[in-house]
């Protein structure tokens, strides 16, 4: 089959990671299944059910060498999955075909599969997460101090610096930090329970010894890395409400890197912080000259979907029927796999932008110096009443003086020129020095750059140090 002819998914083709998208492919679930088939013989034989070494030692081999076209095959026949490479795998194993899936139901494999994988894929997202962190902590304290224009409304309020700002996106990434290690840390498997979550089929292989299949929950859980993380009480499946909670927790990923790519967006727009640009690359087909900000954009795009995927989660824990229903399986197969593998697409974009951003410090400069005169009329006032001036006079003065200057500026499209006006005002008695002391930039950013470095010191730091060292490979098609 041409690819060129049929649905190819754009996070396999364009956007997620490999890492990503192995995990989520059918190699790595079917492979996944037979691991855990071998870890419930192992424990089944170590609780003394007639399963020999030599049965193990089969399933072992062909662990990793999945006969496909032996399944597939089956699977037209039988209309059932799981079934279908239970026998493909016998197939491989004569001796332990008998002992294959014993006394478990098809969720056993499909339920904690889903689950590996997830903590695999969350760990991953965890890595990329930290690299965005670890590269606006180095821009943060790089621009700690450059002052810049700080919004309410969208409208000019005050001073803050870019190292400031840059400290709001990373807030909102070390709030995801902190729920993403909730996250994996509390994941729990299904576990070995059968068909409606009594565990009977087992109790039945253990002639009613209660104790021993207790034991066999708990031994199958912690050979997968899940020691006491696992549901003790479940219908067939793990509780729905897991993946809520997991798709939660990528859309509020999502959600710190839309307002990132919404800032950026903005900014860019306003020529002051710009996405890297390559060399070669295009903005525009129609206008040359164009510097787009595609990167921040396919973000905001892509957490749309993240954002909007979850609530497919939400509804799904909320409709599952008594012990089971089957309206979860088609629903959660593409909502979980394709909202990770949209959290790595915007991830890989977010380090991709943060690693090499563009800063323009006269433009910011620029616009910084067109609004600060409003902004420090107040303290020009004072100055000048510490002199000797009147307050209520020179209040009205600089009033007049401001309507002028912003005439200026939205009428005739000129500089602002309301520190002109007040300098050749006599009765303001002020020397250009003096002015220019009072309007420096530096003087309206507050605690901006204590903030940053606080912040970055008690809070960024600590919470990152043990994952700041791991390797990310963030080099996809962005």
């Amino acid at each position: 089959m041409n690819e060129n002819n049929v649905f190819v998914s754009p996070f396999t083709k364009r956007y997620a990671s490999k890492e990503m998208s192995y995990l989520f492919s059918e190699d790595k679930k079917f492979k996944t299944w037979r691991k855990l088939w071998i870890v419930l013989a192992e424990s089944q034989k170590e609780l003394g059910l007639n399963i020999t070494d030599e049965q193990i030692n089969e399933l072992k081999k062909f662990a990793e060498d999945i006969n496909y076209d032996v399944a597939e095959q089956r699977e037209k026949e039988t209309r059932h999955d799981v079934m279908s490479h239970v026998y493909a795998y016998g197939v491989q194993c004569p001796t332990a075909k008998p002992i294959i899936h014993l006394g478990a139901t098809s969720c056993y494999v499909g339920d904690n599969t889903d689950v590996l994988i997830m903590k695999e894929a969350l760990e991953l997202i965890r890595m990329k997460l930290v690299k965005c962190i670890v590269n606006l902590r180095k821009f943060a304290l790089e621009y700690k101090n450059l002052p810049t224009l700080a919004y309410t409304h969208l409208q000019p309020a005050q001073l803050t610096t870019v190292g400031k700002r840059a400290c709001l996106w990373l807030q909102d990434l070390m709030i995801d930090l902190e729920q993403i290690n909730f996250c994996i840390d509390n994941l729990k498997l299904l576990g070995v329970k059968g068909t409606t979550g009594t565990q009977a089929s087992f109790l039945k292989l253990f002639d009613g010894n209660h104790e021993k299949v207790k034991k066999l929950d708990e031994m199958v859980c912690s050979k997968l890395g899940f020691e006491n993380k696992f549901f003790r009480v479940t219908g067939q499946t793990y509780p729905r409400k897991q993946d809520s909670l997991v798709l939660s927790c990528l859309s509020n990923i999502a959600q710190s890197a839309y307002k990132f790519s919404n800032d950026m967006r903005l900014l860019q727009g306003f020529k002051e912080i710009e996405e890297p640009f390559e060399k070669h690359q295009i903005g525009s087909s129609a206008m040359p000259y164009k510097r787009n900000p595609m990167r921040s954009e396919r973000i905001s795009a892509l957490a749309r979907y993240v954002v909007i995927n979850a609530t497919n989660a939400d509804i799904t824990a909320s409709t599952q029927w008594f012990e089971r229903t089957l309206d979860d399986s088609a629903n959660k197969r593409i909502v979980v796999s394709e909202s990770f593998l949209a959290v790595d697409s915007i991830l890989n974009l977010y380090i991709n932008i943060t690693s090499d951003l563009v800063v323009n410090e006269k433009v910011i400069e620029r616009r910084v110096m067109e609004e600060l005169p409003f902004m420090a009329t107040e303290n020009i006032l004072m100055e000048c009443v510490k002199k000797g001036g009147d307050r209520q006079d020179l209040h009205e003065k600089i009033r007049l003086h401001s309507i002028e200057a912003g005439k200026t500026v939205k009428k005739l499209g000129k500089e602002n020129d309301l520190l002109e006006r007040i300098l050749n005002d006599r009765e303001f008695c002020i020397s250009d020095d003096e002015l220019n002391e009072i309007v420096d930039p530096q003087k309206f950013t507050g605690r901006a750059e204590e903030q940053v470095i606080e912040f970055i010191n008690e809070i960024v730091n600590p919470n990152i140090v043990e994952f700041e060292n791991l390797d990310v490979d963030a080099q996809v098609w962005v």
